[in-house]
């Protein structure tokens, strides 16, 4: 009796501890991402991006060729990401990450900081993570981001 309650605690444990592991690695990879848009790291973001992946944004919706076009380009400049807080679920092989953030951007030339909850969803194929989807939606609350 005394093995199986062991047995049973370490297991719990361990799936509490890979949980946590994976949690963190999403948390991780997205901060990656915000980076290398920022950096407009089209090739990392690439590889990233799933293909029939969808960006859907404040002006519009469309799939990965024009989002790494829109990136390389500077139409849209991801300058920093002020991420404030993430929350993480899985489902399967599918993870969906939300995250509470101020957006400092460059978009057709003009600066906007907008407060948004973004959604990002993962996909696990072939032993890595990729984004399927990425919302932007802009959020009642005012900017938290001090910009002085």
């Amino acid at each position: 009796m005394k093995t199986t309650i062991l047995s049973l605690t370490f297991v719990i444990l361990c799936i509490g501890s890979a949980s946590a592991q994976t949690e963190n690695e999403i948390i991780q990879l997205s901060a990656k991402k915000w980076q290398w848009m920022s950096d407009k790291n089209v090739d990392s973001l690439s590889v990233l991006f799933h293909d029939k992946s969808d960006f859907v944004h404040m002006g519009g919706t469309w799939g990965k060729a024009r989002e790494i076009d829109i990136i390389k380009g500077g139409f849209i400049w991801y300058k920093k990401a002020e991420v404030y807080s993430n929350a993480v679920k899985f489902i399967g092989n599918t993870a969906v990450l939300l995250s509470d953030l101020d957006l400092v951007a460059v978009v057709g030339g003009n600066d906007a900081i907008n407060p948004f909850m973004v959604t990002e969803v993962y996909v696990k194929e072939n032993g890595q993570w990729r984004i399927v989807q990425l919302t932007f939606s802009k959020l009642s609350r005012p900017v938290k981001l001090k910009t002085n």
